[in-house]
């Protein structure tokens, strides 16, 4: 169980900007967008929300990496178990040959015979592929697709709390707008 602090640790981390709910809109106003005027009006409901939605903005492209980073690791993921699967596959039939069929483009497969050694090549990306022992690139890809689910569920935390900052910044959008209109409403009574 994660305590409070270590959370607010884990997000401060993150360098997401906390929005703040705006709770009294009249008070809020008069301490951060005073004016040279003894009242707060339009001049600082206008500031509040062009700093407001610059926030909103600044979520929505921290929200657009997110969804990019969340579905290379959705991809990637699957991708390691299907090596894990195909090592593990050559390591029960450690010093046999097996038969099977290389893909070569969407429709073309080729048959080919493939002797089960103790060694594997991994294609690391990068234009790069190393050799390891079975059981070295066995462990090698468990740990990594770990890392990649572990990876995965910190970005979906950090999406998910992302979310609720946007909906804080846009419900106190909301109320300064309103706020406004409600004082310029009372200004014209007569």
């Amino acid at each position: 169980m994660v305590t409070a602090e270590e959370f607010k640790a884990k997000i401060e981390s993150w360098g997401i900007p906390a929005s703040d709910f705006i709770d009294d809109v009249g008070k809020y106003l008069s301490e951060k967008y005073k004016g040279d005027g003894p009242e707060v009006g339009t001049d600082s409901a206008e500031a509040a929300l062009r700093k407001l939605d610059e926030l909103l903005q600044k979520y929505k492209m921290f929200e657009a990496g997110l969804a990019e980073k969340k579905r290379r690791l959705e991809g990637q993921i699957p991708e390691i178990s299907q090596t894990l699967d195909a090592i593990n596959h050559l390591k029960k039939n450690s010093g046999n040959t097996i038969d099977t069929s290389f893909q070569l483009s969407d429709a073309v497969f080729a048959k080919a015979k493939v002797d089960c050694g103790e060694k594997v090549m991994l294609w690391l990306g990068a234009n790069v592929m190393l050799e390891y022992d079975i059981d070295e690139s066995q462990a090698l890809l468990a740990k990594n697709k770990t890392n990649a689910i572990s990876s995965l569920e910190e970005v979906k935390m950090q999406i998910a709390y992302l979310r609720d900052q946007m909906t804080t910044t846009e419900v106190s959008m909301a109320r300064v707008y309103n706020w406004d209109v409600n004082r310029r409403k009372a200004e014209n009574k007569p």
